[in-house]
Parts: structure tokens; C-alpha cells; sequence
């Protein structure tokens, strides 16, 4: 593609996804929207600095009034919408956050775009692609027989978060159907990898592990989730963004489903090899209450993408947890300036 807007790039994912497109020359232009609230970390895209193809407007993708002067001056020929509010546990403290960001962002990212289309003509509104990046979470709780998620799976979110985001693909879908908007959407299962904010499961337990405290397990641990490496998810939404069919659903999965328990144990066997300094860390696995109504399993099939499109994840699970620890090893001043709330500060424009 030749211009492309990121919204919520600064995040785990988006800033993953954005360095894939620019390190492999898959877009000409590109500019990433990002609020910058505590998950935005502008040193996730730092080694862009100076990258005359890459341009951050940090904003709001609610404010109607900058959305429509980015999308009049850059002619856009793809929008990817990566922005939302996406903590489970932070939804159930304060949801009103969680529906500003992931609905009423939306709605406004999809008016914006609507006004874009209508300016747009022949081979440029032809081109034209809107993929809206989503949950598993939409689709609710598996039972350990149960199939996996799906493409048609009835939407049935059970927290706040998941509500949102199931709002947020309903306007999607609606703004297809009603307007034409040339869209596409991803559904995916739980992402882990480099420049993931510490308070999601897997970097949690890595940086608890590194500095000797509890390992906290919700639970009795035995809740399944689905891992996806977040570079394999990258590549499969590039795919669905430049070959996906219009106003279809794509469920992107990583073909790993864990235990809670299985990945913290992963977790403490790639430290142990990699850092025997506190081993064995297993040692530090600590239960706690459960989360209220929290999901007992996710799984995703990705047939789907993997027929049409001819994705899979690269990936194994196991090599790719190692991988992950190695980078958290290898990273642990990013780590550090997160942990202290430095990099909030430098947002902030405080010393």
C-alpha cells in the first residue's frame, strides 16, 4: 500500500505491526495516531526517529476535526485501527474508559473515513481498505469440549473490555453494510512478544520472576487461553488488510492453547536456562482469588485465513516464550523506564 494510517500505534501490538511494514518496505508512507495514554510508550518505535516514511501525530482518534485534516492531507489508501482499551482487569475498576476509546473512537474513526471515501473516486476508492483489529474476547467462555471460536461464533462478551470491543466490531460491520465502507476485520487470541506493557500476563511474570517476587495465579491456574507470537499476528493482519475480501471477519489464532499454570511454567524454564540467578523460579508461583467472571477458555480457528489467505503462525509456542524472555533479558532498561513511570514522565514533559 502506498499510504497508510496506524491509529494506537505506540502500543504493543501497532508498534510491532508498523516496524514490520517499514523494515520490510510494505508501505511508502506512513503516520501513526496514538493518544499516548500509559500504554503508548513512544520508545516502542524510537529507532524510527528520523525514518522520512514514518510520521507521529500523537492525538486522539475522537477528535473528528484532526482525523479529517490527517485524512484530507495524506490521502490515505488504508486505515488500520489498532487504538482500544485493553485490560481486563483495568475494565472492571473503571469501564467508562474502555467505551470512550473502543466505541466512541470508533464511531468517529468511521465517520471520519466515510467522509474520505466520498472524496475518493475510481481506482483510488477501489483500493481503499479499512481493517479494524479486534478480540476473541467478543465471542465470550469456552467449555473444555466446546469448538473453538469462529468466524460465526455468536458474539458474547463477559467484561467490560469485551463488551466494548464487541460494540466497536458491531459498528464496523454496520458502517459496511449501511455505507459501503470497504472493511475488514480481525479477531484474535491473546498476543505475547517484545514491547508488551508489563502488566499483561506473560511480561508480568517474566519481570516478577527477574526480581524474586510472587508469581501471581488466578485461581487454581486452569484457564486456557489461545497464544499468538504478535509478529505471526502482524502478518496476518497485513494479509487481511491487503487481500482480505470486503466486509468479512478474519480469527487469527496462534494453534496454542495453554493453561495458565503451563505458560507461567514455560515462563520459569526459559529463566532457568537463561538467567540461573534465583532458580528454580517456580518457586515463586503464587494463587490468588480469581478475577471476577473470568473466562475459563479461549481458542481460536484460524481455517478461515488459512485457507484464503494462506496464513499460519510461524511460531511454535515454546520457542517462541524463549524468545520472548530473551528479549526482556535483553531489554530490561525499557523495562525499567516502564516499571518507574520514567517514560510517563518524559510524555508528560516532566523532569
Amino acid at each position: 500500500m502506498k499510504k497508510v494510517l496506524v491509529t494506537g500505534g505506540l502500543g504493543f501490538i501497532g508498534s510491532n505491526f508498523i516496524r514490520l511494514l517499514l523494515e520490510n518496505d510494505r508501505v511508502g508512507h506512513l503516520v501513526n495516531l496514538d493518544k499516548m495514554t500509559y500504554a503508548g510508550n513512544p520508545e516502542n518505535l524510537a529507532d524510527l526517529d528520523g525514518d522520512s516514511r514514518y510520521l507521529f501525530v500523537r492525538g486522539d482518534l475522537a477528535d473528528a476535526e484532526l482525523v479529517d485534516r490527517l485524512l484530507a492531507e495524506h490521502k490515505f489508501d488504508g486505515i488500520v485501527n489498532f487504538a482500544a482499551e485493553s485490560h481486563v482487569d483495568r475494565s472492571i475498576d473503571s469501564p467508562e474508559p474502555f467505551l470512550q476509546t473502543n466505541v466512541m473512537g470508533t464511531l468517529r474513526l468511521l465517520e471520519a473515513t466515510r467522509g474520505h471515501l466520498a472524496d475518493l473516486s475510481g481506482a483510488d476508492r477501489d483500493a481503499f481498505r479499512f481493517l479494524h483489529v479486534s478480540t476473541d474476547e467478543v465471542y465470550g467462555s469456552l467449555s473444555p469440549a466446546d469448538p473453538a471460536f469462529s468466524e460465526t461464533t455468536p458474539y458474547s462478551p463477559n467484561s467490560p473490555y469485551s463488551a466494548s470491543k464487541a460494540a466497536a466490531d458491531h459498528l464496523v460491520r454496520a458502517y459496511h453494510h449501511t455505507y459501503g465502507l470497504p472493511v475488514v476485520t480481525t479477531n484474535c487470541s491473546n498476543n505475547y512478544g517484545p514491547f508488551q506493557f508489563p502488566e499483561k500476563l506473560i511480561p508480568l511474570m517474566i519481570l516478577n520472576a527477574l526480581e524474586g517476587k510472587p508469581l501471581p495465579i488466578y485461581g487454581d491456574g486452569s484457564n486456557v487461553r489461545d497464544w499468538l507470537f504478535v509478529l505471526d499476528h502482524c502478518e496476518g493482519i497485513f494479509l487481511a488488510l491487503t487481500q482480505g475480501r470486503v466486509g468479512e471477519t478474519y480469527c487469527i489464532g496462534g494453534d496454542a492453547e495453554k493453561t495458565n499454570l503451563q505458560v507461567i511454567d514455560a515462563i520459569c524454564a526459559s529463566l532457568d536456562e537463561l538467567r540461573s540467578e534465583g532458580a528454580p523460579h517456580d518457586r515463586l508461583k503464587t494463587f490468588v482469588e480469581d478475577r471476577p467472571g473470568h473466562d475459563h477458555r479461549y481458542a481460536i480457528d484460524f481455517s478461515k485465513i488459512r485457507d484464503e489467505l494462506g496464513w499460519r503462525p510461524s511460531l511454535g509456542f515454546e520457542a517462541g516464550i524463549r524468545s520472548t524472555v530473551d528479549w526482556y533479558l535483553a531489554n530490561l532498561s525499557w523495562c525499567e523506564a516502564i516499571s518507574s513511570g520514567n517514560y510517563q514522565r518524559e510524555r508528560l514533559g516532566l523532569s
